[in-house]
């Protein structure tokens, strides 16, 4: 049976077998997962959300950020989504490649996680293990999405800090607007600003900002992760962020939301999808079916 004890242990000691073993019933859904879940205790451990379009450098920029993290001698745990792969459903694990230098550093627990066909960017078990994590011990846990546009924005509905992380050549502002970008990022981050434009673009990101009244929300920092410039900048950014009274007043928001997608998860898995597959293929040949007649039966 699964139990919390052992896994602050191990994390306390840089062992982290036990915590990926209960990560992985977790992920499968074993019987006795939900009885353990029930049973944590998750301290206010800060999830930072870090999102944006694939080519960004946002593995990169974690790294970078974990560098200044560890030599403070914060414990560090990643939840990195990767596409899933078309043959097994399982992670990609590009970020053991990107982050290879924490993967087996004694403060840095590094998790890759498929997708699995989930269009949010999350893995569909990212709260329950981001609520393990908060339980484990650990000073700061990252989740890095999938970059896949506009829909990858749910990170920050679970996310305390949620850092949107673009390049000079992101785009206009109308592509912005659509993804959703300016509604859920907390701090805005230009990386790889060595590269042409890169100022006038961090500008033109705050332009925007002052026009949606966004700026006590939000905020822009330049970095170039490669070379771990404006790495403290954006480390006083997060940190600034957390002591904000905005984020102490989305901290209720982001629980609703915890608690609506878990219970939309639960009601789903009451769901037979066998049945309701072998009842709509005989409904369909029916000249009266209709798809809300037939969806309202399973309600």
């Amino acid at each position: 049976m699964l139990t919390i004890e052992p896994i602050q242990k191990g994390v306390s000691e840089g062992n982290f077998f036990a915590l990926a073993k209960a990560i992985s019933a977790i992920e499968n859904r074993d019987k006795d997962s939900i009885t353990f879940l029930e049973s944590l205790k998750p301290a206010a451990i800060p999830i930072i959300g870090i999102t944006g379009p694939p080519g960004a450098g946002k593995s990169t920029l974690i790294s970078a950020l974990i560098q200044d993290w560890v030599e403070e001698g914060k414990r560090i745990a990643v939840l990195s989504v990767d596409p899933s792969s078309p043959f097994h459903q399982g992670a990609i694990l590009g970020d053991r490649i990107r982050m290879r230098e924490w993967y087996l550093h004694p403060q840095v627990f590094i998790r890759s996680l498929a997708s699995r066909g989930h269009l949010g960017g999350l893995n569909s078990t990212t709260i329950e293990l981001t609520t393990l994590l908060q339980s484990s011990g650990f000073d700061l846990i990252l989740l890095e999405t999938v970059g896949v546009g506009q829909s990858e924005v749910e990170v920050a509905a679970l996310a305390d800090t949620t850092l949107v992380v673009l390049v000079p050549e992101a785009g206009d502002d109308i592509q912005m607007m659509k993804s959703g970008l300016m509604e859920v990022a907390n701090i805005f981050v230009v990386n790889k600003s060595d590269r042409p434009d890169a100022k006038a673009f961090a500008t033109h990101i705050q332009q925007m900002l002052i026009e949606n009244h966004a700026t006590e929300k939000a905020t822009v920092v330049q970095t170039i992760a490669s070379q771990k410039e404006g790495i403290q900048d954006l480390i006083k950014a997060i940190a600034k962020h957390q002591q904000s009274e905005y984020h102490f007043d989305s901290k209720k928001r982001v629980m609703l939301s915890k608690a609506m997608q878990l219970i939309v998860a639960s009601k789903m898995q009451q769901l037979d999808e066998k049945a309701i597959q072998e009842a709509l293929t005989k409904s369909m040949q029916l000249d009266s079916f209709n798809i809300f007649e037939f969806s309202k039966q399973f309600f």
